[in-house]
């Protein structure tokens, strides 16, 4: 296993899942919430200073699709059962580096409209107490501070919302309205579709797979690269100068493109701006053409866009039949960063 301060394992990383485990019954003491760098919406918060509240602990990072088609449930539970007694905890706990800086969070945080409680787990330390291996993963704590369900990966929203309720109830509080809460929401949040066959891809050499440029990926180094010329589904490339490094590839001058054969409703990427600050423009193809109705929100019709912020970024969502498709990604500004695929 990598470092958890700075990877998360290839065999241990869940970031491109739905619904893998649960459990339930008293499986212990909630671990302490120490360690964070910074809280964001509250003062730090305790096991003491919890004590006789239903907590629900969510661990999740801003650029994760999986997280962030989750956080709409947690945001709503949150609001719908505050009165009641439950407290929400998101803990942030990054997976690239620039989710390691705390402006980056407040900015997402504020961005996602999150206003429970999120310490900035940039050492992963609350993370480790938990012994936590997944993006999500949400853990259930009693008024006693033990923890009784655990749910890993998206879905089963209406199992983890009766568990609320059912600590709750065994906290003396009548749960007035019983209802699940149900969601609907066009854009990135929205739940994946059942015709996903690419899997999350890394754009650094230390967790790189199917790259299929006709030249060797060097490590630590400027390349100039050649895009693939028939790339089977799942294979990527790059075209243009380029240094790849552990988590990211990063263009060195412009232009620069990304070439990707998928098969989803959706293709999202994980990318930052230059260095310096500057915007990046892109223009985004789909088998060659102007995506059209099939853009995503972050891309117009006419395929353009621009990366400002270190996120992900909803490039494609097919409106037809999900088939294979072709994505091309030019990038006309130097120094963007590319760090992943995620699809839904």
């Amino acid at each position: 296993m990598k470092n958890l301060a700075f990877w998360i394992s290839a065999a241990a990383l869940i970031c491109g899942v739905v619904a893998i485990a649960s459990g339930t019954g008293d499986e212990g003491r909630m671990p302490d919430l120490d360690g964070a760098v910074a809280w964001l919406n509250s003062p730090p918060l305790s096991g003491k200073s919890l004590r006789g509240k239903i907590v629900l602990v969510n661990f999740w990072t801003y650029s994760c699709i999986n997280s962030l088609r989750e956080l709409p449930y947690i945001k709503a539970w949150a609001e719908k059962y505050k009165d009641a007694g439950l407290v929400v905890i998101g803990v942030h706990a990054p997976e690239f580096g620039f989710e390691k800086d705390p402006a980056n969070v407040r900015n997402a945080v504020s961005d996602l409209s999150v206003v429970f409680p999120v310490p900035i787990d940039s050492d992963h330390s609350i993370w480790s107490a938990f012994h936590n291996e997944y993006w999500p993963a949400d853990y259930f704590i009693d008024w006693s501070g033990r923890i009784r369900y655990h749910h890993f990966g998206e879905g089963e929203y209406e199992k983890s919302e009766r568990v609320i309720q059912e600590l709750l109830r065994e906290n003396g509080t009548a749960v007035l309205n019983g209802s699940p809460v149900r969601i609907t929401d066009p854009g990135v949040e929205a739940p994946p579709s059942d015709d996903v066959q690419s899997p999350e891809t890394y754009a650094g050499y230390e967790r790189s797979e199917r790259f299929v440029s006709r030249e060797r990926m060097a490590h630590d180094s400027r390349k100039t690269y050649s895009p693939p010329r028939a790339p089977a589904l799942n294979q990527w490339g790059l075209a243009g100068l380029w240094n790849v490094g552990p988590e990211r590839s990063a263009l060195q001058e412009e232009p620069g493109k990304v070439v990707y054969r998928f098969h989803a409703r959706d293709l999202h990427m994980v990318l930052g701006p230059a260095k310096n600050g500057s915007r990046v423009r892109f223009k985004v193809t789909l088998d060659g053409a102007a995506p059209g109705d099939n853009h995503g929100v972050d891309s117009g019709p006419d395929g353009s866009g621009e990366v400002l912020k270190p996120r992900l970024y909803q490039l494609i969502r097919q409106k037809g039949r999900i088939q294979d498709r072709t994505v091309g990604i030019e990038f006309l500004d130097p120094g963007v960063e590319v760090f992943s695929f995620t699809f839904g």
